[in-house]
């Protein structure tokens, strides 16, 4: 009997030892890993979301201003720190497509409700978008994944507030104002028994949503007008590539197919946003691959 009530315990010892513990910073740092990539050294992840942006201005209903469809492809790179300890950078890019509210098409131009123009539709394409690393030790102290275990998933609840120079403002943001100011939002939901089993590389079951709330976007033209965009989407990690949309590989075979890989995972490139690819438009470094 004590024979078997020792197996017993080596046993479900030897079950417990092949689950990471989300509450332990190390362990958190690889979790988030396999939720955000992979902990295979530059396999390549796919996340997509769609959803609806909306205008809103004081004193005037909120208008459906575009339908959307976006998508990253990313991979990740194991980085160590003496004092951060073993941790992770991704490296990605990212594209979203505006669609027609109506028929969902592809836009190339808008007109424009507020102004009446009709503007050239600057689709976002950030190449690229690179984290800056994730340690189990960092300025806010031990890592966290903020999570919570509900049921078979666990929930994660994310929000980044933005604030920084306008690339397309004046050097004399700090005085006159004009800094850009945004906040995103996001939700993940994974699988919790996959994404703590020790032989999982990718956590493949996770929804994620998505929420931004920023100035009007820049090719809108919309100068000094009073108001917000809103954003609002939700999606999934996919298993590969092919799992897109097909209209969504087929517009990136014809006008985007760098996007079809991820960058190098030694890319060290500054990040692409929507305004500083808007500005290389505007100066002629770059063309927009969808005008008309």
């Amino acid at each position: 009997m004590k024979k078997f009530t020792l197996l017993l315990i080596i046993v479900l010892g030897t079950l417990g030892a092949q689950k990471l513990d989300p509450n332990n910073p190390e362990d958190a740092v690889r979790i988030m890993r396999r939720i955000q990539a992979s902990e295979v050294e530059g396999e390549e992840a796919v996340y997509w979301w769609y959803g609806n942006a909306y205008s809103r201005i004081p004193g005037e209903k909120d208008r459906l201003l575009f339908k959307f469809h976006g998508m990253n492809i990313r991979a990740s790179q194991t980085i160590k720190d003496p004092k951060k300890g073993k941790g992770y950078r991704h490296v990605s890019r990212e594209l979203l497509f505006y669609l027609d509210p109506k028929n969902e098409e592809l836009l190339r131009e808008w007109k424009n409700p507020f102004t009446n123009e009709t503007v050239d539709v600057i689709h976002v394409a950030n190449d690229p978008v690179n984290s800056y690393g994730t340690f189990p030790k960092g300025r806010r102290g031990p890592y966290s994944l903020n999570g919570m275990k509900k049921g078979d998933k666990y929930f994660m609840n994310i929000q980044v507030p933005l604030f920084y120079t306008n690339p397309l403002g004046g050097p004399n943001q700090e005085i006159v104002g004009g800094k850009y100011h945004a906040v995103e939002m996001f939700n993940f939901v994974a699988n919790y028994d996959e994404m703590v089993a020790k032989r999982t590389k990718s956590a493949k079951d996770v929804v994620v949503g998505w929420t931004r709330v920023a100035q009007w976007l820049p090719w809108m033209k919309m100068g000094d007008k009073s108001g917000t965009m809103y954003f609002h989407g939700v999606g999934r990690k996919l298993n590969n590539y092919d799992e897109l949309p097909d209209f969504m590989k087929d517009i990136i075979d014809e006008y985007y197919p760098l996007y079809k890989e991820a960058p190098p995972i030694t890319d060290k490139r500054k990040n692409e946003t929507s305004w500083t690819y808007y500005k290389k438009i505007l100066n002629g470094e770059v063309s927009n691959p969808v005008k008309k």
